[in-house]
């Protein structure tokens, strides 16, 4: 059998997070596993930015795909739980004193869907899929994710069902969408214009608003970074809550 070893691009603080959070949880539940905290983190860690599967896991750690499966999931619903709430990252942005945010959605690729399953078919996107929807900070800095919803529901639909738009607007911020929100609720909801042949400073403001919409697709690069994302092969009712578990990361590593 061949061997070779791995790297995973992250900075040594992300580890030690997440083993601090391991050991406090196995301290709270008086419990134990057979790799040291610190092992499960790693592993963890190599599945979710390396995308590695929970085979070659089992395989360079010497242990079951089972406990591999455990040891995932335990890390991954541990973090999403420390993830922002919608609420807590409004007051983020109002403790920053910033008066604007901006919401995109994507589309999380998925392979565990049958070709006959249209419910999961982005037809945007030409793919099955999880549909997220995001808030940024004005400095492209992700603050909150979504649960998933299926990749057929239309961004606006899926803004409404987690309540964003008039969340938002009942804190008083100004909330930069792109056309697919077009129609949604909240006086502070900013739209570029539509149509064809608009007059010159029409144009412009759309220029304007473009620059600044585009921070939010930053924060869904980097969070598409991790390699787990890029191609998810799970169940698809879990993606929401690994984005978040990323996003957890992703905030320790920053802090």
């Amino acid at each position: 059998m061949l061997t070779y070893p791995g790297r995973i691009a992250l900075p040594e603080s992300t580890l030690d997070f997440l083993t601090e959070q391991l050991k406090a949880r196995r301290d709270r539940l008086g419990t134990w596993r057979k790799l040291p905290a610190r092992e499960q983190a790693l592993l963890v860690l190599a599945h979710l930015r390396n995308g590695d599967t929970y085979e070659r896991l089992a395989d360079g750690f010497g242990i079951g795909v089972a406990t591999v499966y455990r040891y995932v999931h335990e890390a991954v619903d541990l973090l999403a739980d420390l993830a922002r709430s919608l609420t807590a990252a409004l007051w983020a942005l109002a403790w920053t004193w910033n008066n604007f945010a901006v919401l995109d959605g994507t589309v999380v690729r998925t392979d565990r869907l049958g070709a006959l399953n249209k419910l999961y078919y982005s037809g945007k996107h030409k793919h099955h899929g999880v549909n997220l929807q995001g808030l940024t900070d004005p400095y492209g800095r992700l603050l909150w994710i979504s649960d998933g919803l299926p990749g057929s529901t239309h961004d606006l639909k899926a803004a409404r069902h987690h309540d964003v738009l008039l969340a938002t607007a009942r804190a008083g911020l100004y909330l930069y969408v792109d056309k697919g929100y077009v129609g949604g609720e909240g006086d502070t909801l900013l739209v570029p214009y539509k149509g064809r042949n608009l007059p010159d400073h029409y144009k412009e403001s759309n220029r304007a608003h473009a620059v600044t919409r585009a921070h939010g697709e930053r924060g869904f690069a980097v969070l598409k970074t991790w390699k787990i994302l890029s191609r998810f092969r799970g169940c698809p009712r879990r993606v929401g809550t690994v984005a978040r578990a990323i996003l957890t990361l992703e905030h320790a590593f920053h802090e």
